[in-house]
Protein backbone atom coordinates (compact mmCIF):
# COMPACT_ATOMS: atom_id res chain seq x y z
CA UNK A 1 0.00 0.00 0.00
CA UNK A 2 1.30 3.56 -1.06
CA UNK A 3 1.94 5.85 1.17
CA UNK A 4 -0.96 8.54 -0.06
CA UNK A 5 -3.47 5.67 0.07
CA UNK A 6 -2.38 5.03 3.43
CA UNK A 7 -2.87 8.53 4.49
CA UNK A 8 -6.27 9.08 3.27
CA UNK A 9 -7.79 5.42 5.36
CA UNK A 10 -5.83 7.07 8.18
CA UNK A 11 -7.90 9.95 8.05
CA UNK A 12 -11.42 8.59 7.84
CA UNK A 13 -11.05 7.54 11.00
CA UNK A 14 -12.81 8.32 13.92
CA UNK A 15 -11.99 9.03 17.42
CA UNK A 16 -13.81 6.63 18.77
CA UNK A 17 -11.73 3.75 17.46
CA UNK A 18 -8.62 3.35 19.57
CA UNK A 19 -5.89 4.83 16.84
CA UNK A 20 -8.28 7.40 16.28
CA UNK A 21 -8.21 8.36 19.95
CA UNK A 22 -4.56 7.99 20.34
CA UNK A 23 -4.24 10.61 17.20
CA UNK A 24 -6.44 12.76 19.21
CA UNK A 25 -4.85 12.49 22.10
CA UNK A 26 -1.44 13.54 20.55
CA UNK A 27 -2.39 16.31 18.22
CA UNK A 28 -4.45 17.99 21.67
CA UNK A 29 -2.92 21.71 21.58
CA UNK A 30 -6.14 23.15 23.88
CA UNK A 31 -4.64 23.89 26.95
CA UNK A 32 -8.25 23.93 28.60
CA UNK A 33 -8.82 20.41 26.99
CA UNK A 34 -5.17 19.26 28.07
CA UNK A 35 -6.01 20.45 32.23
CA UNK A 36 -8.99 17.50 32.10
CA UNK A 37 -6.36 14.78 30.38
CA UNK A 38 -6.24 11.80 32.74
CA UNK A 39 -2.74 10.81 33.38
CA UNK A 40 -3.00 8.02 30.45
CA UNK A 41 -3.60 10.95 28.62
CA UNK A 42 -0.59 12.77 29.49
CA UNK A 43 1.43 10.32 29.60
CA UNK A 44 0.52 9.43 25.48
CA UNK A 45 0.74 13.26 24.67
CA UNK A 46 4.33 13.17 26.45
CA UNK A 47 5.75 10.30 24.88
CA UNK A 48 4.81 11.44 21.37
CA UNK A 49 6.10 14.90 22.29
CA UNK A 50 9.42 13.23 23.58
CA UNK A 51 9.73 11.43 20.41
CA UNK A 52 8.99 14.21 18.02
CA UNK A 53 11.50 16.31 19.88
CA UNK A 54 14.18 13.91 19.09
CA UNK A 55 13.61 14.06 15.94
CA UNK A 56 14.56 17.54 15.02
CA UNK A 57 17.06 18.67 13.34
CA UNK A 58 20.11 20.89 14.87
CA UNK A 59 18.99 24.10 12.41
CA UNK A 60 15.06 23.16 13.30
CA UNK A 61 16.06 23.70 17.07
CA UNK A 62 17.84 26.76 16.58
CA UNK A 63 15.28 28.71 14.96
CA UNK A 64 12.65 27.48 17.61
CA UNK A 65 15.65 28.99 20.30
CA UNK A 66 15.54 32.32 18.07
CA UNK A 67 11.65 32.34 17.98
CA UNK A 68 11.85 32.12 22.06
CA UNK A 69 14.32 34.28 22.43
CA UNK A 70 12.68 37.30 20.27
CA UNK A 71 9.41 36.58 22.41
CA UNK A 72 11.03 37.28 25.23
CA UNK A 73 12.96 40.16 24.39
CA UNK A 74 9.73 41.57 22.76
CA UNK A 75 8.18 41.25 26.81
Amino acid sequence: MRWKEFKALISGLSSDTPLGTVVRIRAEEDREVLKNFTPEQHRIRNEWRKKIAGTKSENELNQALEQILKAFKEM
